[in-house]
């Protein structure tokens, strides 16, 4: 059974969440993902059940090591997480979602106690090879609170069944082990070569819960780089610019000054 715990999200575009704690609970959470926590938090960080439990959350994207937080005070205790990037923090009830839920890899914040995370393995090949997550995705199970972080804002859809929606394969948060993936090709050549969507696309199929985010880190990234390539080729700093930079690397201990 997992730890009965009590939360507030804080923040609109890079989020927080705030655990509250009674005597004995405990919330584990992914390393270095905290935040700050109040007196009588007791941190504890391990492989979270020997080595191989430790390589499975690895092969994720997770930390090989986990760490709880067990409040050890009176009365209530607080520990706040993170998120990683602009974006939201999802809540899910695995207890009202059937047990376990299936998320993109390295999507995981924290959970109650008793929260298991694990990987699992894409049932189709073509989804595997061309759908943008790879073979590997991330099970939660359990019966308490679990949350994830996704980027931008945050769709939740409930598909029917037989019901089934298209969508680019990195905005695929998280969804039901009922939901149905795979991945279909774009069809036209001219869609595949300029469209820019990539040569795949996902279907999910319904019955089943999905989250879908409009900003994966995977486009963020790219974003960056693009304009951090663009200033490093276009951009020059002038004068000013160029002294400021020598002595700030000068002070900082750069030798190639």
């Amino acid at each position: 059974m997992a730890d009965i715990i009590d939360y507030k999200i804080i923040g609109n575009d890079m989020q927080l969440i705030e655990i509250e704690l009674d005597p004995k609970e405990s919330v584990r959470a992914e390393a270095g993902a905290m935040m700050y926590m109040g007196p009588g938090i007791k941190m504890e960080t391990s492989t979270g059940g020997g080595l191989f439990k430790g390589l499975k959350r690895a092969i994720t994207g997770e930390s090989f090591f986990i760490t709880n937080f067990t409040y050890k005070g009176e009365g209530k205790g607080y520990v706040a997480f993170g998120a990683p990037y602009p974006g939201k923090i999802i809540c899910l009830d695995l207890a009202q979602l059937g047990g376990s839920f299936i998320c993109q890899k390295d999507s995981f914040l924290c959970a109650a106690k008793g929260i298991e995370i694990e990987p699992t393995f894409t049932k189709k090949i073509g989804a595997g090879l061309f759908g943008g997550e790879g073979f590997i995705l991330q099970r939660l199970r359990g019966d308490g609170l679990a949350f994830v972080h996704a980027g931008g804002t945050i769709i939740e859809k409930d598909l029917k069944a037989g019901e089934m929606m298209r969508i680019d394969t990195g905005c695929i948060c998280a969804f039901a082990e009922s939901v149905d993936y795979d991945v279909t090709f774009v069809g036209g050549f001219k869609n595949a070569l300029f469209g820019g969507e990539g040569v795949v696309i996902a279907t999910l199929r319904g019955p089943g819960k999905v989250f879908l985010q409009s900003l994966p880190f995977s486009r963020l990234a790219d974003r960056i780089m693009a304009a951090a390539r663009y200033q490093n080729r276009d951009e020059s700093p002038g004068v000013a610019g160029i002294g400021g930079k020598l002595l700030g690397g000068m002070l900082g201990g750069d030798r190639s000054y």
